[in-house]
């Protein structure tokens, strides 16, 4: 199904990805039946470095002390460690991280530019090399990017599985119940990033997919985040959710909900 076929004003694939997420991350489970959405659940770092990034791309700001800015707003967000010193470091300076921080907050440069991918990876560069300038980190960031704006194309999940797995190298071959059984714990984008993009391929719906990448049992939030912003682009997401989710989970966050907006108007 085309993007422009699917009736929706605005988007949260990442967002609600990672609130699901959030409660599983240090208390993982290997089962797709699980409340989706519950009152100890809330939103994370993933959250508030994806609007980061929708207010650099949005504004054209400078995207260190953009970030920096966003996070120093919402300080108790569970940043990793070194991007924890890093959001209060002057100047601030890439630390040559690969982690999956890189691929988490990178949805809106395939939103911003889902008709020019060249411009979308290119945003997704701007955003990354401000801390994860490792070649992973930057691939991580990339093959996300490419994967939402395949999506968008209308691209289904064999054509966008082949072209990513040819050029970013990751192995897409294994299946959801292959991965699960022995996946743990992984903060990096070579362990994140390949098994979020086949969560959300391996769908049949956008909660399908989060369900997928939760079950896996490892870093719940941020696998939310990536399936959920890739398959979004694939299927919607049911406008009662998104409802449920802005009245929910940012009450005291209205700054963030404006730029989501604001964001998803161009969409």
């Amino acid at each position: 199904m085309a993007f422009h076929d699917i009736e929706r004003q605005n988007m949260f694939g990442a967002i609600i990805g990672d609130i699901v997420g959030s409660i599983y991350e240090w208390d993982r489970i290997k089962t797709k039946e699980f409340p989706f959405l519950t009152d100890d659940c809330f939103f994370t770092d993933d959250t508030v470095c994806t609007v980061a990034v929708a207010d650099i791309l949005l504004h054209g700001l400078p995207p260190a002390e953009t970030m920096q800015k966003w996070c120093r707003r919402y300080p108790d967000c569970s940043y990793g460690g070194n991007f924890g010193y890093w959001i209060y470091a002057d100047p601030p300076e890439p630390y040559h991280s690969y982690g999956n921080g890189a691929a988490m907050r990178v949805s809106p440069a395939a939103f911003l530019n889902r008709d020019n991918l060249d411009a979308a990876l290119s945003a997704a560069d701007t955003v990354t090399e401000i801390t994860h300038n490792h070649p992973e980190g930057i691939k991580g960031a990339r093959a996300t990017t490419h994967a939402i704006w395949l999506a968008f194309q209308g691209e289904g999940p064999v054509s966008i599985r082949q072209t990513i797995a040819a050029q970013y190298d990751y192995d897409l071959s294994l299946t959801v119940d292959a991965i699960r059984p022995d996946y743990g714990f992984d903060e990096s984008c070579q362990r994140t990033v390949p098994e979020a993009i086949i969560c959300a391929l391996e769908s049949d719906s956008f909660e399908d997919a989060v369900r997928n990448a939760i079950s896996l049992g490892g870093d719940a939030d941020t696998l939310g985040a990536i399936a959920g912003a890739i398959a979004e682009a694939r299927h919607g997401i049911p406008e009662t959710l998104q409802e449920q989710v802005e009245t929910r989970y940012f009450t005291d966050a209205s700054d963030m909900l404006e730029i989501m907006q604001e964001l998803y108007s161009f969409v």
